[in-house]
């Protein structure tokens, strides 16, 4: 028998990748409690159960008195057998957590089990992952059996099972791919310093190079477009944007918002915006479809981008120091100060810090900017009221799946590179430009 036990704790050691040393303890814990419910009136104290983990030994004692695991009854056993299994699941469950938990974000493959109302069960090999419809790129579709890729999200513990979330929508299945088709990413010789996503539709991946002799974005792209096309391929024809990075915002944000061709970049430091200037025959090119192009470069730079023509900006000017004139207490210079600190309206003035304001605006007393920053919330408040609190009708609604076409080839998911800027989209002509061009749901 305890050659028998040796092999059997083995055995679940290799099967489940449950440490041993919990096994043995999950059988001394479960012959304790069988033999304290098989002697009730001995006090629990003096019930002793020892294992022996290289031989399998087992000697249970009652006040110093040797006694057979055999003489505990059916009941006991049997309490004993339920104690064990529960003590295995838990540790299953727990090695499971402790394998998985340090692996989120990491790239895995699996094959495809069941399909349940639209969730996909994947086979990881010991365990199981959950592809939620929530996770998966808009209009793909899977078959059992298939091999699918995946990042792992989230894992849990849900009562006697592990619970492995797994996404193909999530940005870092983006990066995880790059990582895994471009050996120079992997090396870290070329690092991905931004990226930002929609699924199925687009995605924009800031990339540099720490070895100037090695170029980012071709790299990226690969010989006859390559590597790029692999990574296209596995998303489902998604688009791919390679953006060349730099420090400084006044080429970055050029980059992100290519193939548009940017007049001027005009920088917000209070409110973290970028007022970007375009000629007439660009701006519908930098908004993109439905706003796509510009969203996604807010979310790469991490700042509020604004598409102004000259025209337009300076409208914006016009007006937003006449409404800061009719606020009392402001005259025509301290509105021009304003708004050449890139607050071009109520909104923008009633979210100000006082301090910024103090600090930014020389001559500008706290209780003056206390006094604008109050009636400018105000003023605010009129005005959507006035409005409704509704979005103007011509106001697009966001991309629906399949309304961008999928582009398989390398020219579709990535346009032009060359050796001073970064691929960007292809001209939509059928861009549209929203009714208020400035997006901040980033």
């Amino acid at each position: 028998m305890s050659v028998e036990l040796v092999r059997l704790i083995e055995s679940i050691q290799r099967d489940k990748n449950v440490d041993k040393h919990v096994l043995f303890d999950a059988i001394r814990t479960a012959l304790t409690n069988a033999a304290r419910k098989h002697y009730p009136d001995v006090e629990p104290e003096t019930i002793v159960v020892e294992v022996n983990e290289e031989t399998g030994d087992i000697v249970t004692t009652k006040a110093g008195e040797v006694v057979k695991e055999s003489d505990f009854g059916r009941i006991a056993a049997q309490t004993a057998k339920q104690v064990i299994i529960q003590k295995i699941r838990e540790a299953e469950r727990d090695s499971q957590f402790n394998e998985f938990h340090d692996r989120v974000g990491e790239l895995l493959s699996g094959t495809v089990q069941r399909i349940e109302g639209g969730v996909v069960t994947v086979n990881l090999g010991k365990s199981d992952g959950m592809l939620p419809r929530s996770e998966q790129i808009p209009g793909e579709t899977f078959d059992i059996g298939k091999p699918v890729r995946a990042v792992i999200t989230e894992v849990k513990k849900a009562g006697q099972r592990v619970k492995i979330v797994l996404s193909r929508r999530h940005p870092d299945f983006v990066r995880r791919l790059f990582e895994r088709e471009i050996p120079e990413i992997a090396e870290g010789v070329i690092s991905i310093r931004a990226l930002a996503r929609e699924a199925g539709f687009r995605s924009k991946v800031a990339v540099s190079s720490l070895d100037n002799k090695i170029d980012a974005v071709g790299a990226c792209v690969g010989v006859r477009g390559t590597r790029i096309k692999n990574i296209v391929d596995e998303l489902g024809g998604e688009r791919i944007d390679i953006v060349r990075w730099n420090e400084s915002l006044q080429v970055l944000i050029p980059n992100a918002l290519q193939p548009a061709e940017i007049e001027e970049v005009m920088l917000c430091h209070l409110l973290g915006r970028a007022v970007v200037l375009v000629r007439d025959d660009q701006l519908s090119l930098a908004i993109g479809r439905k706003g796509q192009n510009v969203r996604l470069a807010t979310k790469l730079v991490g700042w509020d981008i604004e598409i102004r023509t000259a025209e337009e900006l300076d409208g914006d000017i016009e007006k937003a120091v006449a409404d800061f004139m009719k606020i009392p207490g402001v005259d025509q210079e301290l509105a021009e100060r304003l708004v050449e600190q890139g607050i071009l309206g109520y909104d923008d003035l009633s979210v100000m810090e006082v301090d910024s304001l103090i600090t930014t605006i020389d001559g500008l007393s706290e209780e003056l900017a206390d006094h604008l920053v109050r009636t400018a919330e105000t003023l605010s408040e009129q005005e959507q009221s006035a409005d409704g609190g509704e979005p103007a009708p011509d106001e697009p609604e966001p991309a629906e799946p399949g309304e961008l076409s999928d582009q398989g080839d390398v020219a579709g998911a990535v346009s032009h590179v060359d050796a001073g800027a970064a691929p960007g989209d292809v001209p939509d002509p059928e861009g549209q430009r929203p009714a208020d061009p400035m997006l901040s749901d980033s």
